[in-house]
């Protein structure tokens, strides 16, 4: 264990830990946007930034490793003037539009501007680049003149989905995120898994199936499962106006132990059908050649009848259960104890692609 002092209380952290992680061990929230967890640390954003006592420069809390004998302070006078001009500096760079964003609510840098008090720069003499916002691919917006270059994208991309379809061209001030050749996401190895919508604590990735629909805290978020494959994925279902508007994930390993919130293309834009006009509400039956409507009772009713009168008069094995990788295992189990213990078949099979 490693013995420091934080903010005038003497606490024990493990050893290898990070400055942060000994603040946020201990309940001390640090402001941070290139941080993440899961990610591989780039110590970028230097919004963490700490004073430690006998060290002549600030320290970023998430890249530096906590010390036995260390004296750090985390909100002193000189830690937040240079957390403002930190602040100021990114707002250099980034394109408000706050009022139409749609991380509008949900968005780390609005936050931490409110926090401390920031609401404009002093540092725009540089010119602001202004990115056109055209490419092409069906799901996600890239909007790079809102980026704040903290990098967590090129990191979700290289280390969760191992795509490495973008990375940081050029540096310094025309520094920018991009493919190779600064081309279209769909002529890269991008994957449109929407990892980089993820982990964007700003409104620079956002996703297109979703624009315009709800903002966060317009929404409410129903924990279920994804139905298109079998791996059984973790996903939260944006709700609103009892309509699904979008979906988003946690990446906690209590949260979502399967996946960490990783989700694939499909579970993470393909939800729009739940809407579709062309869903059956309700059960329909067809007599004389047209279809009526009716109730689960008595469709099932008629869906028995018809498998018992065949069963007698064909034979089960006349009949075969054919399953779906889109309903969960334990109902593909039940299936085909349904087609073996009931209908009295082995004909059974299971189409395990999508």
């Amino acid at each position: 264990m490693v013995t420091l002092t934080i903010n005038g209380k003497q606490v024990q952290v493990p050893d290898g830990s990070t400055i942060l992680q000994a603040c946020r061990l201990h309940g001390i929230e640090l402001p941070t946007l290139c941080y993440d967890p899961d990610l591989r640390l780039a110590g970028s954003c230097r919004m963490c930034i700490v004073e430690v006592k006998g060290r002549p420069l600030f320290l970023a809390a998430c890249v530096a490793p906590a010390e036995n004998g260390m004296v750090v302070e985390t909100e002193s006078p000189d830690i937040v003037q240079a957390r403002k001009v930190i602040l100021e500096l990114l707002l250099a760079r980034h394109g408000g539009k706050c009022l139409t964003c749609e991380k509008n609510g949900n968005c780390k840098l609005q936050d931490y501007c409110y926090q401390y008090g920031v609401s404009d720069t002093r540092y725009a003499d540089g010119g602001r680049h202004h990115y056109p916002i055209d490419d092409p691919n069906p799901f996600i917006e890239r909007d790079y003149n809102k980026c704040i270059m903290c990098t967590r994208c090129v990191r979700a991309c290289e280390g969760i989905t191992m795509a490495r379809a973008i990375n940081v061209k050029n540096r310094g001030h025309n520094a920018k995120i991009a493919t190779a050749f600064d081309g279209n996401l769909a002529d890269s190895p991008c994957v449109f898994c929407g990892q980089c919508i993820m982990v964007c604590p700003v409104g620079a990735l956002t996703s297109k199936v979703s624009a315009g629909l709800g903002r966060a805290y317009e929404v409410e978020k129903v924990l279920t499962t994804c139905t298109y494959c079998g791996t059984g994925c973790t996903l939260e279902l944006n709700v609103k106006d009892n309509r699904v508007v979008g979906v988003t994930s946690n990446r906690s390993a209590d949260w979502s132990p399967v996946n960490r919130g990783a989700l694939c293309v499909k579970g993470r834009f393909g939800w729009d059908f739940i809407n579709s006009p062309e869903r059956l509400p309700t059960p329909l039956i067809k007599e004389n050649g047209e279809f009526r409507e009716a109730s689960w009772d008595e469709a099932l009713d008629l869906v028995a009848s018809r498998l018992q009168k065949i069963k007698e008069e064909s034979g089960p094995d006349s009949m075969a259960v054919f399953t779906s990788a889109r309903i969960t295992n334990e109902e593909n189990y039940l299936a085909q104890k349904f087609a073996r213990a009931v209908l009295g078949t082995n004909n059974v099979d299971h189409c395990a692609r999508l």
